[in-house]
């Protein structure tokens, strides 16, 4: 029952589109979408990184 709370997410960056990293979130405590900054390397900086469906 524990791991249903848990999902895995996919991060793609906001600015060329590619997924880079996956992560796991707490449905209860994060039902919006998850938004970070991360650092890119096909742009090649850090950018916002928005979780993906």
């Amino acid at each position: 029952m524990a791991s249903d709370k848990r999902v895995k997410v996919t991060l793609a960056c906001s600015d060329c589109k590619q997924r880079n990293y996956n992560t796991i979130k707490n449905k209860k405590n994060d039902p919006d979408r998850l938004e970070m900054s991360k650092y890119c390397r096909f742009c090649k900086k850090h950018t916002s990184h928005k979780e993906t469906r």
